[in-house]
Parts: C-alpha cells; structure tokens; sequence
C-alpha cells in the first residue's frame, strides 16, 4: 500500500547535487567571506553571483549538458568558481593536473572533448605547446586569467579574460539543478603510469554525498576557515570545494606549497582545517621551529596517500595539530575511508597510537560499505589482521566508470563492487589495513614481502624524511627490496645504518638488498612515483645483507 497513490514529484524528490551547498549559503550568509586571495576578500553573496556570471557566459558560448569545461589553474578563486560556475551551466567540470606534460594536457583535452579551457597564467607555455598537439579539430574557446600572485609575465594564448568572460554574463542567471542527480558533474584523470590515463567519471550524487562526508568525519563547524594545501585539481580537491560552501566556511587560496605560507596564512587568517599527503604534513612538522612561533594549537589536519609515521604523529602533537588519516582513490572522490579514532587511543604510548592511526579505517559516513574480499571468490576475508585480500567499495561514493572505456569499468565494477586494487587485511575491530598495491607486491624466492611493511620499518629511522621501496630484478631470488631513501637535511646517515636498522625490525628475507639516497621523484600532490624508481631498480647498487 506504501507504493500505490505516493508519487514521486517535484514538491518531494529534488536531485542530490552540491550546487545547492551555495545557493543556500548565499541565500543565508550573503556577507560571510567566502575567498581570500592576497588583498581579495570575496563574499559568498559575491562569489554565488560571480559564479551565476560564469555559467551564464558559459552558456551564450554554445555551453551546455555534458559538454566539457576543462582549467588548468592553481587554487585560486577561478578554480573555486569554476566547480560552482561550470555544472551551473549544466557542463562537465574537467580539473587538469597543472604538473603535466603537453603531450597528456593533448590527450585529455581531445579525450574528453574539451569545449573551452579556462588557464592560469602560470600555465600559458605549457598549454600553448599542448594546443597543436590535439588531434581533435573541433575549436576550443580560451579563456584567460589574470593573477598578480603570479609575478611574471604570461604568454598571451589570445584568448577571451577570464575577467571579461565573467562580466559578461547574467548575474541572475536561473540556473537549474541537474535532471538527474546521475548526471556528470566531474571528469578526474587517473595517473596514467600504464599508458592513456583513464577518465573518471564524478556524478552530482556523489559529490554531494562526500562533501557532506567530510563534514560528518571531521565534525567541520560551520564558517570553518579551509587552506588550500591540497590541490584542486586532486579528485576536485577531495570534494572540499562542495564542502567548505555546505559550511558557509572561507576558502584561503594558496598558489604554492610552501612552509612558510602555510604557517603566515594560519596565522593571519585563523585557518582551522587543511588536507595534504605525507610530503606535506613532513615539511610543517620538519620546517624550523621559529617558522612555527605563534601558530595556534587546534588546527586539523587530514593526511591520505601513505600511512602516517609514528615520527609525524609526534610531530603534529607537538604543533597542537590534530591529524586525521583517511584513504582513498580518484575513482571514489577522493577519501572514503577514514581511521576514526577513539578517545581510549589517546592513553597508549606514540609507537601504538601510530600503529592504529596508520591503519586506512573505516568507511566514510555515506559510503555503504567498504571491506577486504578476496578478488576471485568475492569473499570477505577473516577479521584476523593478517589474511589479505583487496580492498573493495559499494555504494554512493563511487565514480560513473571511466570515460569511453567500457571495458575497464566492467572489470573495475566486477562482481558489483569497485575494486581498487590495494591488497589490505582487516582487523578483528573492522578496520582496514593496506598491505600493498597488487603491483607493489614483492616476490622474492616465493615469499609475499609487503613494499609497505619495510617502509613502515625505514619511517622509524630518526633521519628518513621520505622512502620508498620497490622490486629489483635478482637472478637468484627474483627479485629482492630495493629502498630509495630520502634523507633529512644534513643527515649523515650510511647506507650500513639503513641496513642494521632494517635487520632489527624486519626478517632478513625482508630486509632491503639495495639503498640508493636522493630525492624521491613525487606528484603534484605529493605522491611517490614509484613507476619512476621501478624503471630505476634495475640498475641499483645492490649489496650484501
């Protein structure tokens, strides 16, 4: 009886999508500040119809459903236009990788068909490079921004001012929500390290439901005041420019990763959160301690890419930060995981606080379900934290497919759950631990040995600011552990210290038959490269352990 006379209409069932995180806080909080970029302090009453501009511009180009608007910008205030502006036009917002090379800025623009490319000057030279390589010869509309910050001349791509483009559009402008909450409302490019990078596929449902996440997982009070560490072209900055407008909250814009930025701008501007990978969060807790006078105590910080070292924890304490550790992928928005944390774990010593903090946790709030199966029989794997099995997700956080490749979202839905490819274990507790990527598995005379297990061993050591650990070609073994190790500034450390620290923590099987020490190849979002080092590993040192 619950299903006959009941419709669904339009006075009860509205499409989930963040445009309305905006419109509301607009609406509500006209006057609150919205941006802060250098001297520009915009509201949200100014951002909202900045943003109505740029869709309606948008539009009288020739803009609309599921055309493709691609920026390559730095995390300024067009980029926080840009994911407001753009899906109010009904198109599909492409955030391009600002560290990439011409040949895949090419690629991507013609792969998802690109209508108009909104650029940073900072990127100018770049992009002209990648502008003749598109095979696609369909025009594509150019639009320029301007930026003092930026303090060097730009080349002129000859095309239309962002500022111009914006100010010729409605102010008004009656945009719509999406038909339907499935439409496309993002395309992400995966790294591509294995060819083509592949195009996923964001819908309006999901980022509005991982905003909202976010908020839920770090209890994000309303006005929070969000530094832009972490960049926005990154799985659309983990859905937090959705998230900061849920919460009326203040985008402070930074071009730059920088320590010393990022401690003024704290201060200047009472930031109480901020996302970045482990790169990140290592260059606050190592950056001087005068660098860090006056910084207030309560800022929160949320960590992803690599489990967090008891080392870092320690020093994030030290700075009154409180670290969250969440884990996830492009194709799940971002974090959709996330190690919630216990009060009873604030009694146990930095060693056991940093083992259960490293741990990748639990689902986030709106995710249905995440667990450890085994890929072949799809089924869970034991709670006994050492049973592994790869890491898959169901439900609302997870991303349309990739763009054009059937095939791959086929597989990559088999079984109706997302698999991510990260081999983890779970815990009699539920919480997931990863153990390695598929790939990153090292198989040395038989035996499993974990790349992340050993790294885990070389964090402890007091001089290790970064490391990574990969397989090299051995002829007795197969292969054996290669470490590439990047030391603290002025760190003496000899390849014979990495070794006997390893021996004292790990099998011997385990322990590294190769160190080289450098800087690690990283991303743009801090990330290890380790595609890089593979091809490296083959020519390393080896020595005898």
């Amino acid at each position: 009886m619950y299903d006959q006379h009941l419709p669904r209409n339009e006075a009860n069932h509205a499409p989930l999508s963040p445009l309305a995180f905006i419109e509301r806080t607009a609406e509500v909080y006209p006057d609150r500040l919205a941006i802060v970029h250098g001297e520009l302090r915009q509201t949200w009453g100014e951002t909202y119809k900045r943003c109505r501009q740029l869709a309606s511009s948008l539009r009288r180009a020739g803009i609309g459903k599921n055309d493709t608007v691609a920026v390559m910008l730095p995390n300024t205030p067009p980029m926080v236009e840009a994911h407001f502006g753009v899906p109010m036009a009904g198109a599909v917002l492409n955030t391009l990788n600002t560290r990439l090379d011409p040949e895949t800025i090419a690629f991507m623009l013609d792969h998802g068909e690109a209508k108009a490319l909104i650029v940073d000057p900072e990127f100018s030279a770049v992009v002209a490079k990648a502008l003749p390589l598109r095979k696609n010869p369909a025009p594509l509309a150019l639009i320029e921004v301007e930026d003092a910050l930026y303090g060097a001349p730009a080349q002129s791509l000859g095309g239309t001012r962002y500022e111009d483009f914006v100010a010729a559009g409605d102010p008004a402008f009656a945009w719509e929500l999406p038909g339907d909450e499935w439409d496309a409302i993002a395309l992400n490019y995966t790294s591509g390290t294995t060819g083509n990078p592949k195009g996923v596929v964001y819908h309006h449902r999901g980022a509005a439901i991982n905003a909202i996440s976010n908020v839920l997982e770090w209890d994000m009070p309303k006005h929070a005041v969000y530094l832009w560490t972490l960049p926005m072209f990154h799985c659309n900055g983990w859905c937090f420019p959705w998230t900061v407008a849920a919460r009326a909250g203040v985008n402070v814009c930074l071009r730059r990763v920088d320590a010393q930025a990022i401690f003024d701008a704290i201060r200047n501007h009472g930031v109480t959160h901020y996302c970045g990978a482990p790169i990140v969060q290592g260059l606050l807790v190592n950056a001087p301690a005068a660098m860090k006078e006056g910084v207030p105590a309560g800022v929160k910080a949320m960590v992803a890419g690599a489990a967090p070292p008891a080392s870092m924890i320690e020093g994030m304490e030290q700075m009154g930060f409180d670290l969250t550790h969440v884990y996830g992928l492009t194709e799940v928005y971002g974090p959709a995981t996330v190690c919630a944390k216990h009060d009873a774990w604030n009694s146990l010593d930095i060693g056991e606080r940093a083992r259960l903090n490293a741990r990748q946790g639990v689902r986030y709030h709106l995710q249905r379900a995440a667990m450890v199966c085994d890929p072949e029989t799809m089924q869970p794997v034991p709670h006994d934290g050492e049973t592994m099995g790869e890491i898959m997700f169901r439900g609302n956080i997870a991303m349309k497919g990739y763009l054009k490749n059937p095939q791959a979202t086929e597989e990559a839905f088999r079984g109706g759950w997302f698999h991510s490819g990260d081999l983890a274990v779970q815990y009699p507790d539920g919480y997931i631990k990863i153990k390695d990527r598929s790939k990153d598995i090292i198989i040395s005379g038989g035996e499993n040995i974990s790349s992340i297990e050993v790294e885990d061993v070389l964090y402890r050591h007091p001089d290790v600011l970064a490391v990574a650990v990969v397989a090299k070609p051995d002829p007795k073994w197969g292969e054996t552990p290669c470490a590439f190790v990047e030391l603290k500034a002025g760190a003496l450390t000899t390849v014979d210290d990495i070794v006997q620290h390893c021996k004292k923590h790990l099998a011997g099987f385990k322990v590294p038959r190769a160190v080289v020490f450098g800087e690690l190849p990283k991303t743009s979002t801090g990330k290890i490269q380790k595609f890089e080092l593979r091809r490296k590993a083959g020519s390393a040192t080896a020595i005898n352990v």
